[in-house]
């Protein structure tokens, strides 16, 4: 059969489509990027904030659209772990709906229509967004990004597959207004990929995500992903390093290890320093250049990976370490860890620890009782700190989260207002700061041709993570003579706000 695949969201949810797509391929079905073309439809969809939901109905329904005679909607996900019911009764053009510990049962669904089917009409589509399907939110603009996945998979040969990726759902997205659905009560997921699952990769074929656990034991006020992930569940670190060897082998040059908590890592089974070591055993795997950590934790990143950070070539000195907010009652009362003060001795710690790191970051504003002081606070500490990236959220209301208890109680302009303030600032002093790095030398992953300019290359430096971060753009050089993946020196000769303007000098 051929299938046409949808992912959103963030990229632990995009290993989860990768492994959905090698799982098909393993069975002998056939990936399209047409959608008419297709005989069965899936969207792996996000539901961590009401903009997310509402571009995850949004796939559905453009899906739906192009159902006909024999062709079946399968939804998997974060929105079909949380409104499995919801979407059979509300969008009866879905066929199946999978959650999040279904990601093995991809084949049934394609093969057989496996699971509990959705009543009512199964064919036809619809002619717009009926009344019926709840909506959160104005349509988000633009359309999915095309793009050509390499299919690369951990245990076997490469090939060229089509895929549709959504990658607008990033930190700086803004949300709107709460949803009206229910929670569900249910049983938590336990499902957690190993080496040896088929996987194929829809990055670039020079980096790839690899999740090291899944799940999250903690309990912020504004989060629901305990809820649709389950409780942490670490990787055995061989299986992570074996998959690792197995991606270099097939062409990734930059590994980027994730979970909804990176640091906690190897606690969940009794092994504390496990990160470190997993790190220390990474950096020996022959043909990796870069190791790259997302998604750290106040209050678990220890010695031990700061010294492996450190001391290891191929660890990035990059930190990404959420951080919600500087103030300390808005942080009590979003049942996070630290301070303000506790935050700048930890960042000031890390900088000392491990020099010339660079530091990224996510704020939450206009979180219930947020006063125009307290977000003071975290304007100040922005200006003190001075993140190298930096993105903001909007506090979305969301059911199921014990903040939904709280009186939403700051409008949705000063939000927005807020949200725009910080980026204003954070802007003018990341302009400052990569301005003055204008003569500095640096080594470059390039990513490929820029898609403002065919003769301008893109890529970027260690202190950049891809697809959320700032770019270094290479001119003065022939793309047609540097391969993506390829490593080049250069020298920045410009800065342009976020991004790099630099020239090879090899």
């Amino acid at each position: 059969m051929k299938i046409g695949f949808i992912s959103l969201g963030c990229p632990k949810n995009l290993v989860d489509s990768e492994v959905m797509l090698g799982l098909a391929e393993q069975a002998g079905h056939t990936l399209t990027r047409d959608p008419s073309d297709a005989d069965v439809l899936v969207v792996n969809t996000c539901a961590f904030i009401d903009s997310a939901k509402q571009e995850s109905i949004d796939a559905i329904l453009e899906m739906a659209a192009h159902k006909r005679d024999g062709v079946r909607l399968v939804v998997t996900g974060c929105m079909g772990e949380r409104y499995r019911e919801e979407l059979r009764r509300e969008i009866p053009e879905i066929d199946v709906v999978l959650g999040t510990n279904d990601v093995p049962n991809i084949v049934q669904a394609i093969a057989t229509g496996f699971g509990t089917p959705t009543r009512g009409p199964q064919r036809g589509g619809h002619a717009g967004a009926p009344s019926r399907v709840p909506r959160w939110g104005p349509r988000p603009t633009g359309g999915p990004t095309a793009i050509p996945a390499t299919g690369l998979k951990t245990g076997g040969p490469t090939a060229t597959v089509p895929v549709t990726l959504f990658r607008r759902h990033k930190e700086t997205a803004t949300a709107t207004p709460a949803s009206p659905l229910p929670k569900l009560e249910k049983t938590l997921p336990t499902y957690l990929y190993d080496a040896d699952t088929p996987r194929v990769l829809t990055t670039p074929r020079h980096y790839a995500y690899v999740k090291v656990a899944e799940g999250c034991d903690y309990k912020c006020a504004f989060c629901i992903i305990p809820k649709l992930r389950g409780a942490y569940r670490s990787r055995p670190a061989d299986s992570i390093v074996e998959e690792s060897r197995r991606l270099v082998q097939r062409g990734v040059r930059e590994i980027v290890l994730i979970s909804q908590d990176t640091t906690f890592y190897g606690v969940d089974r009794g092994e504390r320093g496990a990160l470190a070591r997993l790190l220390r055993r990474l950096n020996g795997v022959k043909g990796l250049d870069w190791i790259r950590l997302l998604y750290l934790y106040p209050t678990t990143v220890d010695e031990g990976v700061l010294d492996a950070m450190a001391e290891c070539e191929k660890v990035c000195r990059y930190v990404d370490l959420p951080l919600q907010h500087a103030s300390a009652d808005v942080l009590r009362r979003m049942k996070r860890p630290g301070s303000g003060d506790s935050y700048r001795r930890l960042l000031e710690r890390i900088r000392r620890r491990v020099p010339g790191v660079a530091l990224r970051t996510t704020f939450i504003v206009g979180f219930p009782g947020e006063t125009e002081a307290e977000f003071g606070e975290l304007e100040r500490f922005v200006r003190e700190v001075r993140f190298d990236h930096l993105g903001v959220f909007t506090y979305s209301h969301e059911e199921g989260t014990s903040a939904f208890g709280l009186a939403d109680d700051v409008p949705a302009g000063e939000k927005a207002d807020r949200r725009t303030a910080l980026m204003s600032l954070q802007r003018s002093l990341v302009g400052e700061r990569n301005r003055g790095r204008v003569g500095e030398r640096i080594r470059v992953l390039v990513d490929g041709a820029a898609p403002e300019h065919e003769l301008v290359l893109k890529g970027r430096f260690e202190g950049q993570a891809p697809d959320i971060d700032s770019v270094v753009y290479l001119s003065d050089c022939d793309p047609a003579a540097v391969a993506s993946g390829s490593f080049v020196r250069a020298e920045i000769v410009d800065a342009r706000d976020y991004d790099f303007v630099a020239r090879p000098i090899d």
